[in-house]
């Protein structure tokens, strides 16, 4: 019997906005979170950047996922309160280095509102190394303002600004996120002067065209407003948006963006 070495994995991706959780009948959190668990036991990210996870949501999940770590505060303290814009990781496979979170304002090291927006935004980020090939990679993972335009620019103007900052030894870079803006948007394409939407990257694209579905099981998914960019020198394998659901419900309001990248 003969042992070869085995190929290097591919690294896995994930964006998801879970939808905070709400009182809602049907589409409540109670109703929804085995399954969501589940999708991601299936799928098994190495990263997952989450949107919109309260503390008690926080606290199942890092329950049930017990195979990762997260790193990510509440937006309206720092701590625990209001929603988070975590990264949850593999602590099996990656080593976190460092990480904080910033605030999307004028004054990005204290809690508070930026600009127009009409929500505290933050952007929580993580610098990891990967123990199998020792290659560091950072991740950023954001939530934009839903209503504030000058908001939604300068947050995209800090965000590039503090990967550029951080980044002096230029490791490969993600950003996760929910944008609340279509590709064509004239910030998305600002973002795409510093870094590649990894759908257009990708060898292989598969699901919907959106990923806002609203918990519309009985209507077409075509508004994409979560994105996972990548920098110039990450090589996209795959690109999906999965759509998995049960009895026609969705876990969330949102559908999960999917990415394989090929091992730096």
């Amino acid at each position: 019997m003969c042992f070869g070495l085995l190929p290097a994995q591919n690294l896995k991706i994930m964006s998801y906005n879970i939808k905070y959780d709400t009182k809602d009948g049907a589409d409540s959190w109670n109703n929804r979170k085995t399954f969501f668990t589940n999708q991601i036991k299936f799928y098994e990210p190495d990263v997952m950047g989450l949107q919109e996870a309260l503390y008690n949501q926080m606290i199942d999940i890092d329950t049930k996922l017990s195979a990762y770590s997260y790193v990510g505060v509440g937006r309206d303290d720092g701590k625990t309160k209001g929603e988070f814009s975590a990264i949850f990781y593999k602590k099996d496979k990656l080593k976190m280095i460092e990480s904080s979170t910033f605030w999307l304002s004028e004054t990005p090291e204290k809690v508070g509102m930026g600009w127009d927006a009409v929500c505290n935004r933050v952007c929580t980020y993580a610098l990891f190394e990967d123990v199998t090939t020792k290659q560091k990679f950072w991740v950023f993972n954001t939530h934009f303002d839903h209503v504030g335009k000058v908001a939604r620019k300068k947050s995209a103007l800090l965000i590039l600004e503090k990967i550029k900052s951080f980044n002096a030894e230029n490791f490969p870079v993600f950003l996760t996120g929910d944008f609340n803006m279509n590709p064509q948007h004239e910030i998305v394409q600002l973002i795409k002067q510093s870094l590649n939407d990894s759908k257009e990257e990708a060898s292989i694209v598969f699901g919907p065209e959106g990923t806002f579905n609203g918990f519309h099981f009985d209507k077409p998914v075509i508004e994409r407003i979560d994105f996972i960019f990548v920098s110039k020198n990450v090589s996209v394998k795959k690109y999906a948006v999965l759509s998995d659901n049960w009895n026609l419900q969705y876990p969330s309001d949102h559908l999960p963006v999917f990415i394989e990248v090929s091992r730096f």
